[in-house]
């Protein structure tokens, strides 16, 4: 048994009123019903610090037995940010000529493609690693837990503060990804999950028409 946290008040929550609650709640719905993928980015510079403090508040999150089994590598170099491109748009036309029918026919309404220039016009790339195992100072493995659930729940605390902070996102999820690993030099302990683009949307950005599914089609209520 490992030796036990020490524990001490509880502080920053406080106890609201339903109706603070309500309005709380109803605001931030507001805010991130607002968020919408975004292809079309500017090359706008975007400040380094706010990078850190978006990747801060995602290490916030909760995870197993707190082993915060995530790295968070952003990436604004030009050079590595074109190789990340060519390896990316590699690994999609190879998805788009071998993806079952069913698989392409869904994607086709959101006009997606193997051409990804989003990854070098837009200022940060953040790269999401999950990793399977930590170390200890002396190289032993320590045992992670939940890490995808975890990480997931990381990388969607980044999402919602890179948009309150009032940048665009793109989730990119080329598979395979084992080419970010190489490129950025993470350990083989770690797998990469996703990219996260992010920047200013260009000023003729276009998103597809669609819709979210209503409270009753992702919810159920008992008692």
């Amino acid at each position: 048994m490992g030796t036990p946290f020490p524990h001490v008040p509880l502080t920053g929550w406080t106890a609201r009123s339903p109706e603070e609650l309500l309005a709380r709640a109803r605001a931030m719905r507001e805010e991130l019903q607002q968020r919408r993928t975004v292809r079309d980015f500017a090359p706008t510079p975007v400040p380094r610090e706010v990078i850190e403090e978006a990747i801060r508040a995602a290490g916030t999150a909760p995870s197993g037995a707190n082993r915060q089994p995530w790295h968070f590598v952003a990436v604004s170099d030009p050079e590595t940010k074109r190789q990340i491109r060519e390896a990316a748009e590699a690994e999609e036309r190879e998805f788009y000529a071998t993806a079952p029918a069913e698989w392409l026919g869904a994607l086709a309404p959101l006009g997606t493609n193997p051409e990804k220039p989003f990854l070098e016009i837009a200022p940060w790339l953040i790269a999401v690693f999950q990793e399977r195992h930590g170390e200890a100072p002396d190289g032993s493995r320590i045992m992670n837990y939940y890490v995808q659930e975890s990480v997931g729940i990381a990388s969607g605390m980044l999402i919602a503060t890179l948009h309150h902070a009032g940048l665009a996102t793109l989730t990119h999820t080329p598979s395979p990804m084992a080419f970010l690993g190489k490129i950025l030099g993470r350990p083989a302990r770690e797998r990469a999950m996703m990219l996260i683009v992010t920047g200013y949307a260009a000023p003729d950005a276009m998103v597809p028409v669609i819709a979210k599914k209503g409270l009753a089609e992702i919810a159920t209520f008992v008692g």
